[in-house]
């Protein structure tokens, strides 16, 4: 027995996110502002989700989700979305997979569209809203499974992902509303799927 696969709509969806977010950051973050500064900076604020603007440009619920302000921002998500995404999806399957991590970005942006105030220049970008929801779900369904902080500690992974979160939501910058809506969709989805008992969990 063999299958083949055809077409880009057929490959791991993991690396088709990751590799839309890699391209995105090259195309704004070096090519526009290599070019023009000031381009940059529209860029960010056409892509970007803000409060203030967020009716004028609806379809910043969603594009937001795939810019990002430096390179450690775009690493430190994507390296996340790697690790954590690929186990979920090997859990679940990548449709699920998928339906955690948008839903995830999309309840993180509806959060902060409601408890942020409106500023007019403050702009909410990144996919950490999402990154949380994979995390949130992985840590219901094995709670137990070890991480290890800084490569070097290792922790339960529910003791990580609630350690992350309350340490980012005091950082100042950080849009602490978008982890939130990320990670409580994350526990209901970890929940849902452990109780349909299909998969065994540790």
């Amino acid at each position: 027995m063999y299958y083949r696969r055809y077409g880009l709509l057929n490959r791991d969806p993991l690396w088709l996110i990751i590799g839309a977010n890699l391209f995105i950051f090259v195309i704004v973050n070096v090519v526009i502002r290599f070019i023009n500064y000031y381009a940059y900076v529209q860029a960010i604020y056409l892509l970007g989700l803000s409060p203030a603007t967020f009716l004028h440009q609806p379809w910043t619920i969603i594009t937001n989700l795939f810019v990002h302000g430096s390179f450690w921002h775009l690493f430190a998500n994507m390296l996340t979305l790697y690790f954590f995404g690929a186990y979920l999806a090997r859990l679940v399957g990548n449709k699920k997979f998928l339906f955690v991590y948008f839903a995830g970005g999309l309840a993180g942006n509806i959060m902060l569209l409601l408890l942020s105030p409106v500023f007019p220049f403050s702009v909410a970008i990144g996919a950490s809203g999402a990154v949380f929801a994979l995390t949130g779900a992985l840590a219901v369904m094995v709670p137990r499974m070890k991480v290890f902080l800084y490569f070097i500690v290792p922790v339960p992974l529910w003791m990580a992902v609630l350690g992350g979160f309350l340490i980012l939501s005091l950082t100042p910058g950080i849009a602490w509303q978008g982890h939130l809506g990320g990670l409580l969709v994350g526990l209901a989805a970890g929940y849902i799927f452990r109780g349909r008992g299909r998969i065994f969990i540790p």
